[in-house]
């Protein structure tokens, strides 16, 4: 902050010293009226530099941003009367040899009393319109700017959020399939138990970054798939295919999860032979992802699943991966696909 108030006042300090020494640098070589210069140029100058810094500093803030327009315009139109009757009586005063050394043909009347007017009002206006343009403009890039954090913060509050919101629904889901093998196989169930541990692990401690790499989240899904294997029969058949390259991709974290879990919850049927397809591959920057399964759909009076994990993924994609990612459903012959792709 303080490097940066060390900028600007050097800009403007270089900025006034170029505008006071142009006559010095234009007149080189040739002979000076340095009565004229100070009268005509160095004065005006000295009250320009007066007026911007009065609006810039004081008077923009006070009454034009405070949307007291007619307030800033009054006493603007006095701040520069006055300048111009002062100009005025230094010259009478101090320097008034410059009018009575003028040229015989020299015309002594003057232009006329608007025309004189008019330009002076037009030559004091211009630092006010500068300094307005120059105190807006730098408004709306810090106006940009917190605008900017605000949406940054918005997005990472709701992308917490839906994260949350994703945890207990894969926690809930996982309680569910230990309830079913507790009669069932009580081994099976203590096995399962310690596996979710492992998962939840993951998702307590590894998963609270933006980012991770996709080879723990391959790690990840490969545990979830063998998790819920243990309560499937023998009429549920389960492929699997994840890339063996030591992939440093990294992509947010339980993207896929949600896809894997609705595939279990529809995809498998006690009675019916049934079959779950999960197939992930690497283009380039791209990670694509394929999962189908058998559709049976479920009973409304089924209530193993809330039904928040397609949505909170679609969402999540939609914050992430604005214009970056290509997420397809459909249902044919009894099978339902799933294709995800995702730009790295």
């Amino acid at each position: 902050m303080y490097k940066n108030k060390k900028i600007v006042i050097t800009q403007h300090l270089i900025i006034w010293l170029v505008l006071f020494s142009m006559p010095f640098v234009l007149s080189y070589g040739q002979d000076l009226d340095t009565n004229r210069l100070i009268a005509h140029f160095l004065i005006p100058m000295l009250f320009y530099a007066v007026i911007f810094y009065l609006n810039f500093f004081v008077l923009i803030d006070r009454f034009l941003f405070s949307k007291k327009t007619l307030i800033f315009i009054i006493v603007n139109l006095v701040l520069i009367g006055f300048f111009i009757l002062l100009k005025e009586f230094i010259e009478d005063n101090y320097f008034s040899e410059l009018i009575n050394n003028r040229p015989p043909n020299a015309n002594r009347e003057g232009p006329p009393f608007k025309l004189f007017i008019y330009v002076q009002m037009l030559s004091y206006a211009a630092p006010v319109l500068l300094s307005i343009a120059i105190k807006s403009t730098k408004r709306w890039v810090k106006t940009e700017a917190e605008r900017k954090e605000a949406d940054n913060f918005k997005l990472q509050t709701e992308l917490q959020h839906l994260r949350y919101q994703l945890q207990p629904h894969f926690f809930f889901n996982s309680l569910n399939n230990i309830y079913s093998l507790v009669d069932i196989s009580p081994d099976k169930a203590k096995s399962t138990i310690h596996s979710l541990g492992k998962l939840m692990r993951y998702l307590l401690y590894e998963t609270n970054t933006e980012l991770v790499t996709l080879s723990k989240e391959i790690e990840f899904m490969r545990k979830y798939i063998e998790l819920m294997k243990l309560r499937l029969t023998d009429k549920t058949e389960v492929e699997s295919s994840f890339p063996v390259s030591d992939s440093q991709i990294k992509i947010s974290p339980l993207l896929f999860i949600s896809l894997i879990e609705n595939a279990f919850k529809h995809g498998v049927s006690a009675s019916t032979k049934s079959m779950i397809s999960i197939d992930m591959a690497i283009k380039g920057n791209k990670v694509d992802f394929t999962i189908e399964n058998h559709n049976f759909p479920k009973q409304d009076s089924d209530k193993s699943g809330s039904g928040i994990g397609l949505p909170n993924l679609e969402k999540r994609l939609q914050l992430l991966y604005p214009n970056k990612h290509s997420f397809k459903k459909e249902l044919k012959a009894g099978v339902y696909r799933v294709n995800l792709q995702i730009e790295t």
